[in-house]
């Protein structure tokens, strides 16, 4: 396992808000199974819908999505996240310097809470994610298009990551 992650995560354990968000309200053993059934290559797409199920039920649970964003914002924590996040793309170091600038800017992270905060732009949110899941590229194209043209929050997260160079390093071939 990536020591950064596992330096991240302990960090965030000993962090009390941490643990009172997430203490009662994720069943840890579900998600063990799932992640362990994820990392099988030929896994089911059945599983996938599951965890997406299950992370969309913690996000739209107030102290899970304060748990979550207390990983964003506490720098101890987010740093070594964002390191295990971005070591598999090592041969892309310009995606990987974009992430981890955009990761440290305030101001995507005041953009990713206000994002998170929205019930209407969580449910847009998902929209797509369950479009992608699907294949459904039209759908997914259009749940972006309305989440961008209508919430002025998810603009201004775009806008910080292009920035940052995120999405140009998103779209370059490898």
């Amino acid at each position: 396992m990536n020591r950064d992650l596992v330096k991240g995560l302990q960090v965030a354990w000993g962090l009390p808000e941490f643990r009172t968000g997430v203490r009662h309200l994720i069943d840890l053993e579900e998600v063990a199974v799932l992640l362990a059934t994820l990392s099988v290559p030929d896994h089911d797409r059945e599983v996938e819908r599951s965890l997406l199920s299950l992370l969309r039920s913690g996000l739209d649970t107030i102290e899970i999505r304060e748990a979550v964003l207390l990983l964003l914002e506490q720098d101890e924590v987010r740093r070594p996240l964002v390191a295990a996040a971005v070591e598999p793309l090592a041969g892309r170091p310009g995606q990987v310097a974009a992430i981890t600038s955009a990761a440290e800017d305030p101001a995507v992270r005041r953009e990713i809470r206000a994002v998170l905060d929205s019930a209407k732009v969580r449910e847009l949110v998902w929209q797509a994610v369950d479009n992608q899941v699907s294949d459904n590229r039209l759908g997914l194209i259009r749940r972006a298009a309305v989440l961008f043209v209508r919430h002025p929050s998810v603009r201004r997260l775009a806008w910080a990551l292009r920035r940052h160079g995120v999405l140009r390093e998103l779209r370059r071939k490898q």
